[in-house]
């Protein structure tokens, strides 16, 4: 293995801008300290993992997919919604490529192809990553809202809104069913209404 990882290792410090990196959309529901790009793209993950077993689709690419699916916004920062009616958004394919190289190219290609693949939103893994994306801002609008952030209550709807597996929109009619807080009562053999 002679191949050159510098490009690895100047990718794994710039992957650490996510953990810093604000989700910036939630500033608009007035949220002060929102979640990082990280945090976002890790439950996006375990999600994808999930709908993806539900749905019959390959969990370990669902995540695989869910894992790098905002790791252009080291470059890019987190645009939202309302910043890309003024500014449009890079083409990740293209950050991507920009980041990945000096990769071995092993390396580079697969995460490019997990990017397309992404992006290209056809595989059933891509549609699960992404609905996993969707559930996640609703499931942070949950929590943000609990916190008494009430105009988290647009993004609980715009992501619900915009699912499109069974499972995606099972389980937000779920989370939407249950308090933040009903798994810990759970855990504890509390009633869900204690």
């Amino acid at each position: 293995m002679a191949d050159d990882l510098s490009g690895v290792a100047h990718f794994l410090y710039e992957a650490g801008i996510l953990k810093h990196a604000r989700r910036t959309g939630w500033w608009m529901a007035g949220v002060r300290d929102p979640e990082s790009v990280a945090e976002h793209s890790w439950r996006t993950s375990l999600i994808a993992t999930i709908i993806a077993k539900l749905e019959g689709a390959d969990p370990a690419r669902a995540a695989f997919l869910a894992v790098w699916h905002d790791t252009q916004e080291t470059r890019t920062g987190d645009v939202n919604h309302l910043g890309k009616k003024y500014a449009p958004g890079a083409d990740p394919r293209a950050v991507t490529a920009d980041q990945t190289a000096g990769m071995p190219e092993v390396l580079a290609s697969t995460v490019r192809d997990l990017v397309a693949e992404y992006e290209a939103k056809e595989s059933p893994e891509a549609m699960c990553a992404r609905d996993a994306d969707k559930l996640e801002c609703l499931l942070q609008g949950i929590e943000y809202k609990a916190q008494g952030y009430v105009n988290a209550q647009r993004w609980i709807d715009n992501s619900r809104s915009r699912l499109t597996t069974e499972t995606g929109q099972r389980l937000a009619e779920e989370l939407l069913s249950q308090g933040s807080l009903d798994w810990l009562r759970s855990a504890l053999g509390e009633n869900a209404s204690s």
